[in-house]
């Protein structure tokens, strides 16, 4: 199972702030563990979103909002996509998380991603075989 963790923007994050020595190092040796067990597929931080763009669909039509967005709370900082056997696992992985905002109430969320199965007879033969193509096609970049 595929589990995207995503770690929630602050004000700190949202103006730029830059996570300390002391933070990336232990994130560093956090990350190092994930990748020793074989569970991190990748994991990075986000720019702020004053650097970053919306774009809403309203039927054909498509408007570009440019950042900066105002809730905080309901923007990424960062993410991990990690490959685990449970949501259980990816809890007890998750509460291992050096705490990414120090000094404030962080919360970080873990959302399982889709795998071809759980689409069922939607995802046709041609469909599944397509979706295969990409994904090895991206996996060879």
């Amino acid at each position: 199972m595929r589990f995207m963790i995503l770690i929630k923007a602050d004000k700190n994050s949202e103006a730029g702030v830059m996570p300390s020595e002391q933070l990336l190092h232990d994130m560093g040796k956090f990350n190092e563990q994930l990748v020793n067990a074989g569970i991190m597929l990748a994991g990075e931080g986000l720019h702020p979103s004053s650097k970053g763009a919306r774009v809403r669909f309203s039927g054909s039509k498509r408007t570009v909002i440019d950042g900066p967005f105002a809730e905080t709370k309901e923007l990424i900082a960062g993410f991990w996509l990690w490959q685990v056997k449970s949501k259980e696992e990816a809890i007890e992985w998750v509460k291992r998380i050096p705490n990414p905002m120090p000094g404030t109430e962080t919360e970080v969320e873990i959302r399982q991603v889709f795998e071809a199965d759980d689409f069922g007879p939607e995802l046709t033969p041609e469909l599944r075989a397509l979706e295969e193509r990409l994904r090895a096609k991206t996996a060879s970049k």
